[in-house]
């Protein structure tokens, strides 16, 4: 089980049903980095987010893509 799934089951244990979008700030906990760093990996585009009526919002599995993508690069390096 990925570090989302863990943070995306305790959300959904804690508040129903599994979230669709985090906040930064839980993305950034899902990733166990912090909020600017998030920010800042929203900001160059490594991050996929959503700008809903003036609410930053991760999609829910983006956490999970992004660590897949940053893996896949450093095997292939």
């Amino acid at each position: 089980m990925s570090v989302t799934d863990l943070e995306t089951t305790r959300l959904a244990k804690a508040n129903g049903p599994a979230p669709v979008l985090l906040t930064v700030e839980e993305a950034a906990r899902c990733l166990r980095i912090g909020r600017t760093t998030c920010f800042s990996l929203i900001r160059s585009g490594e991050l996929e987010s959503l700008l809903i009526g003036g609410l930053r919002r991760v999609p829910a599995d983006e956490p999970a893509a992004y660590l897949a993508r940053r893996r896949a690069e450093q095997r292939a390096a």
